[in-house]
């Protein structure tokens, strides 16, 4: 076998650079990712690595408390703000739970905002981590704003106006996770989170470049995703996927155990997942279906609805 056949697969990065030099480029780079792996890497993101690691770190020092502190900050329902211990995320089809633990920040709403009924307060843990809220608070915004960025990509891609997507998400029920996978044992039995897709839009995420996240092919094999260091990985999920008509696939991934010389060492991610506004109807878009292409999905569903349904069946709700 030659050389260059015997290296590993790989997505190549797109730099955020060619967003303002070249945004077709960049648009029909990081499309054309999309539709062949429903993952994008982005490289050049701007997002200071000293701010991002400040916010990581905050998380470390939370994930890094007694079993009793953490627990003060989950919610009577686990799964949309605040901390959810080990034990209860669960993918779809499966039975046993993902090795993992996790924080979630949702977005600040005013007094009296229509969706406060279902969109709740963050919660802080001040008086544990007193930097906690300022530091992710401020991740939250930065991807919040980064992912407007890749959706007017993807909507020129997709052949829409620019900011076709930009009124749809202004008020979604956006969710930072900040991810923790402890140490496992040689023997660990299971892999750190089950095969799965995500729900929401796209997906953001920072601190991948610790070996464990895997997509799956078309033909079933499973490609590795070690981005170089400071990339953002991003990714198509449910929601999309259904409202370009699986024009953008939302792909199967995990996270695998590492090799038994990393199994030492924890695992820390920041995914941000981004989300239409709660009364969006994710109906099928026009310029998706063809004679070809049939529209899959004929009945219109509110992007809250979705994701109800959805966190049903994974333990979240």
């Amino acid at each position: 076998m030659s050389q260059a056949h015997a290296l590993p697969r790989s997505i190549a990065p797109v730099s955020f650079r060619e967003f303002s030099r070249d945004f077709e480029g960049f648009s029909k780079d990081l499309g054309d990712s999309f539709a062949r792996y429903g993952f994008a890497v982005i490289s050049d993101h701007g997002i200071p690595d000293q701010k991002i690691e400040a916010a990581i770190g905050a998380a470390k020092r939370f994930f890094a408390l007694s079993e009793a502190a953490k627990l003060k900050y989950k919610l009577p329902v686990s799964g949309q703000r605040g901390y959810t211990p080990f034990g209860v995320e669960t993918a779809k089809g499966e039975t046993h739970y993902d090795l993992k633990e996790f924080w979630h920040v949702g977005r600040e709403l005013p007094p009296g905002h229509r969706y406060r009924d279902h969109m709740p307060d963050n919660v802080w843990p001040d008086a544990d981590i007193t930097e906690f809220r300022a530091e992710l608070g401020w991740l939250y915004g930065a991807l919040d704003a980064m992912g407007l960025k890749v959706l007017e990509a993807i909507a020129a891609w997709l052949g829409l106006e620019r900011h076709f997507f930009e009124p749809t998400v202004s008020e979604g029920n956006s969710i930072l996770r900040l991810l923790h996978y402890p140490p496992v044992p040689k023997d660990g039995p299971h892999i750190r989170a089950a095969a799965h897709e995500d729900i929401n839009v796209i997906t953001l995420l920072l601190g991948a470049e610790e070996a464990g996240l895997e997509v799956k092919e078309k033909d079933g094999s499973w490609l590795p995703i070690n981005p170089p260091a400071g990339s953002l990985v991003c990714n198509i999920g449910d929601m999309l996927q259904r409202l370009t008509n699986d024009k953008l696939p939302s792909t199967t991934h995990r996270v695998v155990n590492p090799a038994p010389e990393r199994r030492g060492f924890p695992r820390y991610s920041t995914p941000f997942f981004l989300h239409f506004n709660s009364d969006y109807r994710i109906e099928t878009l026009p310029n998706c279906v063809d004679a070809g292409h049939p529209d899959r999905y004929p009945t219109p569903i509110t992007a809250d609805d979705y994701l109800q349904e959805r966190l049903r069946e994974i333990k979240l709700a």
